[in-house]
């Protein structure tokens, strides 16, 4: 009896310091599901404001959906292999993506603090600041994008019809494949954020990103353009952020699907390779320099 219940305790310890080894990543993430947590209450009371929005979006999509209805002379015509009804859901889903998830304030947030100094004081703060600063970030457009979606299913079956071949049950998936997006678009905004430890203005940088973003991917798809072209799009983020999400909603595959996952985790850690790099080199220049 005794030799069991030494048995059974050691085991009980054992079991204990695994429990405690697995929730180290927990106490770790906490501090960053707090600031997420504040942000999303902080943005659910300016509700109102986010919806003044839908005018812009509106107003764009109306335009683009005339568009289209132009261009397509017959019915049942294919224009790089998107139909009608599939090409205007595809520009209605890539500019939900682009007005619901702006990355514009995370290159800004961190320029801001580089070049106002806050950053001195943030990095002894008990949080990583790329972190941080995504975790904001995800807490805005926790509450923006769900409302530009709604949005766009109302306009999109009511203006354009139905999509077809539509597959319901890989929402999922795709909702999967907008996260990812999102977060590889803003991991690559707040890298060229943080040059400002080097460079004195970004700005410039992170217009030539956005506009490569938003006609590559976002008005027009990949197959658009010329096929020597399509090659070298797919190997850059813009593969990723808006023509993956939205290409699974109109022409859903499952090998797609995994080229597009694929692709997508491969981003992710690259960015986060990247980040980390630039960080370190920026907060050892700060430090160099006497902060």
């Amino acid at each position: 009896m005794t030799g069991q219940s030494g048995q059974s305790g050691r085991m009980l310890l054992g079991l204990t310091k695994i429990l405690g080894k697995c929730s180290l990543p927990c106490r770790w993430m906490r501090k960053y599901i707090v600031i997420y947590r504040s942000v999303v209450m902080e943005n659910m009371q300016y509700m109102a404001n986010i919806a003044m929005g839908f005018v812009s979006y509106f107003v764009l999509n109306f335009v683009f959906m005339n568009l289209w209805n132009y261009m397509y002379g017959t019915s049942g015509e294919l224009i790089a292999g998107y139909g009608k009804e599939q090409m205007i859901w595809y520009v209605m889903i890539t500019e939900m993506i682009w007005f619901g998830a702006r990355p514009a304030v995370v290159a800004r947030q961190a320029a801001i603090d580089i070049r106002g100094g806050n950053i001195a004081y943030m990095v002894n703060k008990p949080y990583y600041y790329p972190f941080y600063i995504l975790a904001k970030y995800t807490g805005e457009w926790s509450v923006q994008l769900p409302m530009y979606a709604a949005l766009a299913a109302v306009m999109g079956t009511t203006m354009v019809g139905k999509l077809p071949g539509f597959h319901v049950t890989a929402v999922p998936v795709i909702i999967l494949c907008v996260v990812l997006g999102i977060t590889i678009n803003a991991v690559f905004k707040l890298c060229i954020g943080l040059f400002s430890f080097w460079i004195e203005d970004t700005h410039p940088f992170q217009w030539l990103y956005d506009k490569l973003i938003l006609v590559v991917g976002v008005i027009f798809p990949i197959e658009i353009f010329p096929e020597k072209l399509q090659p070298f799009f797919k190997l850059t983020p813009i593969y990723t952020v808006c023509y993956g999400p939205a290409k699974l909603v109109v022409d859903f595959s499952p090998g797609k699907c995994l080229e597009i996952l694929c692709a997508q985790f491969l981003y992710l850690a690259l960015g986060s390779v990247l980040i980390y790099v630039v960080y370190r080199k920026g907060v050892r220049k700060l430090y160099v320099n006497g902060g």
